[in-house]
């Protein structure tokens, strides 16, 4: 487990201890990836709620002493940047790692996880069964999972009447928010709540709403894409993909490496720790008891803000700006006294910099990989490129950043202009359906969690 803290997780912060206390090793250590059996999700999740109860019934019990750290007045006004305040199972940070999946780095993520075919980028349902239970899941655990989500992706007519009621040129994270609100009515958490349902069944009811959400989010967030831009006319969903294939699929991409890029997008944008805005945000949401729905409804509304979900959009229209003005094919000299007259005019230079990460961001790296496989001619791809050559050094040289590597931001607009997705204003839409999966197996923190540790409930997770 992990509490997040901005940028030290517990694990970090004991891990001086835990060489001379074995115990406190065994109760905080990661839960190690282990390949599963079981074809059923929620099946596994019986299993491993009594093993996490006692695991954390320990750590509370023998550390709950512990002291994780000081609390400076830099930390307050920050946001609580680096402050450690929250318990954090999915993922982890590291400052020189970057991310990781239950204890899996990206690379290791692409390896593991079943793909469509073979050498593929990972399915997303393998990522959210990994979340959900620490597991590595099997091709037929994958399948069986695609076909539940399949069978949960109908969405109710009166959702589409609530977007339409909106302008059509609403921006597309008003429509998309919009459209999880309105899903709400369906919740069954909120049904069961309401007559009274034990707490100790809280997470069975948070179970059935998460995976409902998830598989809903992408059929409501295409609707939003052909309502905007190609008149309206919906595509349904091809019961032969799966979850990322088929949401490219229904926003009008069949490109087979489109399809690959999309599984590519949703499976490293979905969960990044529980410091970032839209995470923290579903986190804090549901600590009211509110449902899945409510919950990912307002962590969409935090990804909406230009400092969070935005940045994707802006770099491309601002890829795009330079292109304008020095040209498609701008040498690398021309490029840095473009970068040195964007930093001297008092702007930045978008998709740089992190504040967690001191490296490149290995989701940047992922997808540098995959154009280079697919796009290597790519004129906007070569630009990124030089980008990646030209602006560390310079932001080294002025001297005002932690951080001066791209970030996942950096790349993403360009691989899906690439394939025709060019709508930069609909892009932090699909980062939003990305979120599904780590809130939902998140934000559905552990309930067992809470009873033990802090009082209050949330839902579920393992």
């Amino acid at each position: 487990m992990v509490f997040f803290r901005g940028g030290v997780s517990l694990i970090s912060k004991l891990r001086s201890r835990t060489v001379q206390q074995p115990s406190l090793r065994d109760s905080v250590r990661w839960l190690q990836y282990q390949t599963s059996s079981d074809l059923d999700l929620q099946s596994q999740l019986k299993e491993l709620i009594p093993e996490q109860q006692e695991r954390l019934k320990k750590l509370k019990s023998e550390h709950g002493k512990v002291q994780l750290g000081n609390i400076t007045v830099d930390m307050v006004l920050g946001g609580m940047r680096g402050m450690t305040g929250l318990l954090w199972e999915t993922s982890l940070l590291d400052p020189d790692e970057g991310i990781r999946f239950r204890g899996l780095s990206i690379p290791e993520c692409q390896k593991l996880l079943p793909a469509a075919k073979p050498g593929g980028e990972p399915l997303p349902e393998g990522l959210l069964w990994l979340l959900l239970t620490g597991k590595v899941p099997t091709t037929e655990q994958v399948d069986s999972l695609s076909k539940e989500l399949r069978s949960r992706a109908t969405v109710p007519d009166h959702v589409y009447k609530t977007i339409n009621a909106l302008p059509v040129n609403a921006h597309p994270m008003t429509q998309f928010a919009t459209g999880v609100m309105a899903l709400q009515v369906q919740s069954e958490f909120q049904k069961a709540y309401e007559k009274g349902i034990h707490k100790s069944k809280y997470w069975e009811t948070t179970y059935e709403d998460s995976l409902s959400l998830i598989a809903q989010v992408p059929v409501v967030a295409s609707y939003v894409y052909r309502r905007m831009y190609k008149n309206g006319q919906v595509i349904p969903m091809d019961d032969s993909l799966d979850y990322g294939g088929n949401f490219a699929h229904m926003l009008g991409f069949d490109i087979p490496d489109m399809l690959e890029l999309m599984r590519l997008y949703v499976t490293i944008h979905s969960d990044h720790e529980g410091g970032n805005v839209s995470a923290h945000t579903g986190h804090l949401v549901a600590s009211a008891l509110s449902d899945p729905y409510l919950s990912f409804a307002a962590a969409l509304n935090g990804l909406a803000g230009p400092l969070h979900g935005l940045a994707n959009q802006e770099v491309l229209l601002w890829i795009k700006s330079v292109v304008e003005e020095c040209g498609e094919n701008v040498s690398k000299e021309n490029l840095k006294d473009h970068i040195w007259k964007t930093l001297n005019s008092g702007k930045v230079v978008p998709g740089f910099g992190h504040g967690v990460l001191r490296k490149t961001d290995p989701r940047y790296t992922c997808q540098r990989e995959f154009a280079l496989k697919h796009l290597p001619e790519d004129p906007l791809f070569k630009l990124v490129s030089n980008l990646y050559e030209v602006v560390p050094p310079i932001l080294l040289e002025l001297g005002k950043v932690k951080n001066p590597w791209p970030n996942v931001d950096a790349h993403s607009g360009v691989l899906l202009n690439h394939y025709g997705l060019t709508e930069a204003r609909y892009y932090t839409v699909l980062f939003g359906v990305s979120r599904a999966i780590g809130i939902c197996s998140q934000v559905p923190c552990p309930i067992f969690i809470l009873l033990l540790v802090f009082q209050f409930l949330f839902v579920i997770s393992i």
